[in-house]
């Protein structure tokens, strides 16, 4: 063959097919044009559960996109975090075709997270019974066995609020209203069209697990997770977190800022500076009647034990209520449980082998037990200071006895495990869960995870206090999940109260100092994509000043400029 020939062929050869490499470095070659979900049957062996998305050159992209030119590809089932989120998406679209099929006009809302699933309601006189979910859930799986596509389609902004209008979307009429795109992406499933905030399965064929479960007034729509792709899990009532989820929810109506488009509406009327005042007007009456259910217990309560995940603004909630306590009476003595680590070369290891200081064994609670009851009898106790640079405990002379009004204040991530505490009697501990409980959401069908203020936060405190940039607190974040997993959310309700410290505003005023942070990622690096999630979740938001914001919110534990130091 000649030189000519050969060149000839390599070029022909350049035009019909791409090049895709996969993360094992395994090379192969499709016609131009194959898609994704054409190539991922290939790779369905490997993975647990079926595969719902691929990231290709490290930006995510749907199972239907055709592949055009040499890239590099990776596959994701639902073990991944992305593909849980599109598989709970596809699923939410699911049963807002199927309940439209079964009872007609009605409006079904998609409010909160709970029991390994999502709180729904439907609005009006309906009351939901179970053979109503019966109902919807078989029709939900005649629509699966049809397999039929999740059609996206690009409207013209004009277009796309013509729709909503006609399906008395009003929610998404008012969210895009602050929208700078001239064309809306929109996704058909047979004859009804939606807007939602990410990505979708190829069909419904994909969606094989799900359950429905009566929770009145409303009902959750539950899936499979991370760790059981394959199987939805047994139904937990979650009693105390949903009173605190519905609490919240039923404030952000009566204020009319139930969504994203009502919040944006405020900023630009120029109401954001009252919303802020009577948003933290709440969480002092909340921190005030925290402060007096314990004063009511003195003599009995000798200590208040605070826990939550990350990112929650336990320390500036703990020193809030502090002040409250002290308003009744009572004086509160801080003890760190970071002080009682056990020496490092008895830290215990995680299944990775490195040293896991989240673990409950890395507490000495043996010493922890001792020094409570002897405090709590009255006892001087001297105090051990933990010094992380040697990894030692260390005894510096700092001795604690209680008064008669004196009340032990502990924040740690195993404040509400028993195991903690285990010879302390009940009635001498009072527990508070806090945690950020996202009260908003984007529309009426697109929630906020609570995960995700929880980020942001985190995001932006750690560049403001720790010097780490938005790759490091990403890459740090699957570690933290697990963590709170393990360690803290199977003992919430074990709480006495809960406490919710999110504020209404709170995204709007993050917006401005993480944008920047998240920008920064670098398009290369394995964090750019939840990156991009981000920031296009964040666009959805008018951003607001900080100017506002009171020196004791618990936002400012996170962007700075409080009165209150760790």
């Amino acid at each position: 063959m000649s030189d000519e020939s050969g060149s000839g062929k390599k070029h022909m050869t350049n035009q019909t097919v791409v090049q895709v490499t996969f993360p094992d470095s395994t090379i192969r070659q499709y016609p131009i044009g194959t898609t994704l979900l054409e190539m991922s049957k290939e790779h369905a062996t490997s993975f647990e559960a079926p595969i719902v998305v691929a990231k290709v050159n490290n930006e995510l992209k749907e199972l239907s996109k055709a592949i055009k030119n040499d890239c590099m590809v990776e596959f994701f089932d639902m073990t991944h975090s992305d593909g849980l989120r599109i598989y709970q998406r596809s699923v939410t679209f699911l049963l807002l075709r199927a309940a439209r099929d079964v009872l007609g006009e009605c409006k079904v809302i998609v409010e909160h997270s709970i029991s390994k699933g999502f709180y729904c309601e439907i609005q009006g006189d309906l009351i939901v019974t179970q053979e109503m979910l019966d109902k919807i859930s078989r029709k939900m799986q005649e629509l699966v066995d049809q397999d039929i596509p999740f059609e996206k389609i690009s409207v013209p902004l004009e277009e796309a609020l013509r729709i909503f209008h006609e399906n008395g979307m009003y929610d998404k009429v008012k969210l895009f209203k602050y929208r700078r795109a001239s064309t809306v992406n929109l996704y058909k499933l047979g004859w009804l069209s939606n807007y939602f905030y990410g990505y979708m399965v190829p069909s419904t064929g994909h969606l094989k697990h799900f359950r429905i479960v009566l929770a009145e007034p409303g009902f959750v729509l539950q899936f499979p997770s991370q760790k059981m792709p394959n199987e939805v899990p047994p139904y937990v009532p979650q009693t105390k977190l949903s009173q605190v989820f519905r609490e919240c929810e039923n404030w952000g109506r009566i204020m009319n800022v139930d969504t994203v488009g009502a919040l944006n509406d405020i900023v630009c009327k120029g109401g954001v500076g009252d919303l802020i005042r009577i948003s933290e007007a709440l969480h002092e009456k909340k921190i005030a009647q925290i402060a007096d259910m314990i004063a009511e217990r003195k003599g009995q309560v000798g200590m208040v034990l605070i826990a939550g995940p990350s990112s929650s603004g336990k320390t500036t909630f703990a020193q809030r209520l502090s002040i409250q306590l002290r308003v009744n009476g009572l004086r509160p003595q801080s003890i760190s449980l970071d002080d009682y680590f056990v020496n490092r070369e008895f830290t215990p290891v995680d299944e990775k082998g490195d040293l896991d200081f989240e673990a409950l064994e890395a507490v000495d609670v043996s010493l922890f037990n001792q020094n409570l009851a002897q405090l709590l009898r009255g006892e001087a106790v001297e105090l051990p200071t933990f010094n992380f640079q040697t990894g030692t405990r260390e005894y510096k002379g700092r001795v604690l006895k209680l008064d008669v009004n004196d009340i032990l204040v502990i924040e740690g991530i195993h404040g509400l495990n028993e195991k903690l505490t285990a010879t302390i009697p009940k009635e001498n501990k009072f527990k508070i869960y806090v945690s950020a409980l996202t009260q908003l959401n984007i529309d009426d069908h697109n929630r906020i995870p609570t995960t995700d203020t929880r980020i942001l936060r985190r995001i932006v405190r750690d560049n403001q206090f720790r010097g780490n940039n938005a790759e490091r607190t990403i890459q740090l974040w699957p570690s933290v999940r697990r963590g709170e997993e393990k360690n803290i959310f199977p003992f919430q309700q074990y709480a006495d109260v809960m406490f919710n410290s999110s504020l209404i505003y709170e995204l709007s005023i993050l917006k401005q100092f993480a944008e920047p942070l998240l920008f920064n990622v670098d398009k290369s690096l394995p964090q750019y994509g939840e990156a991009k999630r981000l920031i296009k979740f964040l666009d959805y938001f008018l951003g607001v000043s900080s100017e506002e914001v009171p020196k004791n919110s618990i936002i400012r534990e996170f962007i700075g400029g409080g009165c209150f130091h760790p």
